[in-house]
């Protein structure tokens, strides 16, 4: 099988498309053909060596983690799925292998897709949606009537972010270039600030919440606008901290079944978009990866297996 494999640390230009035996399932196991698999900042972590002291890795490591596909084989004493199921799942980032034809998989990471999600919908899931929710429920402890900003509402944890939060009540203040002001009110915002032309700290006020995927100096102005007790969720920087009467909290998402089981219940009820930019074949995974590092995607960039 055909698999996206780097041999050392580096930039997009040091992953290869590669043959490799094809995957085969152990004990709890199931191997899975893959049909689409998602890119997120952590596989360019994981490709720049930067997350090597928390998840450590060997050579040759075949990139990414987010996937969905069909169920090939199965270990016999698995119960709860079969053979040519459709499933969505996360791999651990020290395991990888989700920029390949096939993988191998514990069977308690899938769950599985409903006949009107394709795969590429599906392989977004796993981390934008997770820590999207992680982000509100968990850290943010979101509840209805409390206000909340999103920032980078176009992009994959956003996009979701905005649509949770709506859902939950909230009302959703979100910060996005013009061109994506449409997107984010159709995604259920109630006020889109275009963080080019105008500095929402000197707008906003006495919020309950912000997510920030972004980090830098837009989280150092987000502080301001929180009322004292609320909480800023960092989804970028680990040494973030309370600070006086306001709580700093860092989420990093490594998977969660059941919070992705309710994920997908959520889009069969119809009351959840997957925003998708790019899909991508697997011969120009490259290319995908450097999509995503450049920034600015709008929802997810997919790669496509290709066979």
């Amino acid at each position: 099988m055909k698999a996206l494999r780097i041999h050392e640390f580096g930039t997009p230009s040091h992953a290869v498309l590669e043959d490799q035996a094809s995957a085969t399932a152990g004990p709890g196991q199931a191997t899975v053909r893959i049909e689409a698999a998602s890119v997120n900042p952590l596989d360019l972590k994981m490709l720049a060596g930067v997350m090597q002291p928390v998840f450590p890795v060997n050579f040759p490591y075949t990139l990414g983690t987010d996937f969905a596909g069909v169920i090939e084989t199965i270990d016999p004493h698995a119960v709860g799925f079969k053979l040519g199921d459709r499933v969505v799942g996360r791999l651990g980032a020290s395991d990888g292998g989700a920029f390949a034809q096939s993988a191998a998989v514990p069977i308690g990471s899938l769950c599985r897709i409903p006949a009107d999600m394709s795969f590429e919908q599906a392989a977004a899931l796993p981390t934008s949606a997770g820590t999207a929710w992680q982000a509100l429920f968990g850290a943010g402890k979101l509840v209805a009537g409390q206000r909340v900003l999103i920032h980078g509402a176009a992009g994959g944890v956003g996009s979701f972010a905005v649509q949770f939060a709506k859902q939950a009540g909230a009302r959703v203040i979100v910060t996005a270039s013009s061109k994506n002001h449409g997107l984010a009110k159709e995604l259920g915002a109630d006020e889109v600030i275009d963080y080019r032309h105008e500095d929402f700290s000197a707008r906003l006020r006495d919020l309950d919440l912000v997510i920030d995927p972004v980090g830098g100096d837009t989280t150092e102005r987000s502080w301001s606008v929180l009322k004292l007790g609320g909480t800023l969720v960092s989804l970028v920087d680990p040494t973030i901290a309370p600070r006086g009467d306001v709580n700093g909290v860092f989420v990093f998402f490594q998977g969660d079944t059941p919070v992705l089981q309710g994920i997908i219940k959520i889009f069969e009820a119809r009351r959840l978009q997957v925003i998708l930019d790019t899909i991508h074949p697997l011969d120009e995974a490259r290319a995908a990866l450097e999509q995503v590092a450049n920034g600015h995607a709008r929802g997810k960039v997919i790669i496509r297996a290709s066979r």
